[in-house]
């Protein structure tokens, strides 16, 4: 539901912030009082265009902002996590509109396009009146409308499954002939690459492994020479510095003897003499290992300019010329297998059109039975808001593939047009005069007739309209009396399931508010500033009687009003 709506220098709007709650909030107020300018702002909330000719004078852009609970709307959290916005209890929505003709949108706070917001507006309310932000008046919103009314969900979601493998295996089969010609021409290529590539066979890390090895071979003769005269120096030579440090241990042994505290220095002596016996039997058994292997040389040298020359050829890395193998390999592989990888591919393609098929049969079959139900509840529901020779109608037709097309699916032996539905098109017709043929919904003339009709078609599919807020403006318009007592009745049992926000004028309808809020206009410094506030019961009363009444409230229109809303509470 929307929980605050904020609107600060907006049109007549300086700075107001409207706390909305569950139920029916009713929106009353004198004609040019600002009602619509409400309206306006929440529609610039829900990703209408906007004009810099909204910013109230003298200030330097609007600010619209709604903060809507979304904890529990799967829509909402499946919508965040496609766009990577952060998904909380509390979306917030938020419009700048600047003079300098900027436009900057958010959600939650990260700058977002304005097609994004109008998404997320799409998911969360439905706004009737002189707006384009109307759920019933885009045709293709039809058909989910009809299918949550008959509890599709599970037939939708097994042939949604198998429609997009479909569109997947048709893409592929597309993409390989496609290419099929420019496979055929590299096949040599390709061919030759591989022989090329296989014939080397680099393997990762091999490179710097080989020339590691190919430094100590280039090296050998001086890294014999070196180890041997280290070797020499500490042990073979006169005087070798093995010969020194045994005459140094030896007088340290003896001063050790006669002053004790020399006892950890001898320690530490022994222990770097340990040390230097580590090194000189390492120096000792590297020379020793040291061969002379021309060969070996020769060969090293020529498989690193193998390599060299391969890396050059194909991507400049040792894993760019395996990437470009198994890449090379894999089209190799599908030129020689061309003709069996389509046959494969058509097979899958014939039996996931059947699928499909089977699959739309059956949710063509429950549309057509509930849209009889729909007809005669929509029906029934225009008669009681005065609309009594009404005739309602769910078309539902589909297609016939053209001959020669790709673009089908199979329904027992008939070929149809698809979308993500099924085969289906759904589109409400009506007439609201004796004698008048249906015409589509969406042509209907605007005005009073339009929103009742909207609202006898959300009292009928209002528990499967997934909607959770309706904003009505003008609902009330070319009603009057009865009607208008008919209109909210539907109003208040559609608040049992939805959040309504209803602008009207009519006694009938804001009597029954769950929560009623008044928009007035006033003098500041010499300027017009529209306004709202949320009545409490006692002036509610009073807004009720200056309804019946007019400006002179008389304590006749109060007792009207209070025997209304008694009335209305029954």
């Amino acid at each position: 539901m929307l929980k605050t709506l904020l609107i600060k220098d907006y049109a007549l709007i300086e700075n107001i912030e409207v706390q909305f709650e569950k139920g029916l909030n009713i929106i009353t107020g004198e004609t040019g009082a600002g009602k619509s300018i409400l309206i306006d702002a929440m529609g610039l909330l829900l990703g209408e265009r906007a004009s810099t000719e909204v910013v109230r004078k003298g200030a330097e852009k609007s600010i619209v902002e709604g903060i809507f609970e979304v904890a529990s709307n799967k829509k909402v959290k499946k919508f965040c996590e496609q766009n990577e916005l952060d998904f909380a209890d509390e979306l917030i929505v938020r419009r700048e509109v600047s003079l300098k003709g900027t436009n900057r949108c958010f959600l939650n706070d990260s700058p977002v396009a304005l097609n994004l917001i109008k998404e997320a507006g799409d998911l969360l309310v439905d706004l009737h009146g002189q707006h384009e932000h109307q759920s019933l008046l885009r045709t293709e919103t039809h058909i989910e409308m009809l299918d949550g009314f008959a509890n599709l969900d599970a037939g939708l979601s097994e042939y949604s499954k198998n429609y997009y493998e479909l569109l997947s295996l048709q893409r592929e089969i597309k993409e390989l002939l496609e290419k099929e010609s420019a496979l055929k021409e590299k096949r040599e290529l390709y061919q030759f690459q591989i022989k090329e590539i296989d014939a080397v066979d680099p393997q990762i890390d091999e490179e710097e492994k080989l020339a590691q090895e190919l430094n100590i071979l280039e090296n050998s003769e001086k890294l014999l020479s070196i180890t041997s005269d280290i070797y020499s120096e500490l042990y073979e030579n006169e005087n070798s510095v093995t010969d020194q440090l045994g005459a140094v241990k030896h007088k340290l042994t003896e001063i050790e003897r006669i002053d004790k505290s020399f006892a950890d220095s001898l320690a530490n002596f022994d222990s770097a003499l340990a040390l230097l016996n580590e090194v000189s039997g390492f120096v000792r058994s590297y020379k020793d290992k040291i061969d002379l292997e021309p060969e070996r040389l020769e060969e090293i040298r020529a498989r690193l300019g193998a390599i060299i020359l391969l890396k050059k050829k194909y991507g400049g890395s040792v894993n760019s010329v395996i990437e470009h193998r198994e890449k090379i390999g894999a089209e190799f592989d599908l030129a020689e297998n061309f003709s069996q990888r389509i046959s494969d591919l058509q097979r899958q393609i014939d039996s996931s059109r059947k699928s499909c098929g089977a699959i739309a049969k059956e949710l063509s079959a429950e549309r057509i039975s509930v849209s009889k139900k729909v007809k005669k509840e929509v029906e029934a529901a225009l008669k009681n808001l005065g609309i009594a020779d009404s005739q309602f109608e769910v078309r539902i037709v589909n297609e016939a593939a053209e001959s020669g097309s790709e673009n089908f699916i199979q329904v027992e032996s008939k070929k149809y047009k698809f979308n993500n539905h099924g085969i289906d098109e759904v589109e409400f017709y009506i007439s609201t005069n004796a004698g008048e043929d249906t015409k589509p919904l969406v042509k209907v003339a605007s005005g009073g007739e339009v929103s009742r009709i909207m609202l006898a078609l959300k009292s009928t599919l209002a528990k499967s309209d997934k909607l959770p807020i309706l904003i009505f403006d003008e609902i009330d318009t070319g009603v009057s009396g009865r009607i208008a007592q008919k209109v909210g009745q539907t109003l208040k049992e559609l608040a049992s399931v939805h959040q309504i926000i209803a602008i009207t004028h009519l006694p009938q309808i804001a009597g029954l508010a769950d929560i009623h809020f008044a928009v007035e206009k006033r003098k500041s410094a010499d300027r017009v500033v529209s306004s709202i506030r949320k009545l409490d019961a006692e002036k509610r009363v009073e807004e009720v009687a200056k309804l019946m009444s007019g400006e002179e409230i008389t304590e006749a229109a109060l007792n009207g009003a209070r025997e209304l809303m008694s009335i209305s509470k029954k």
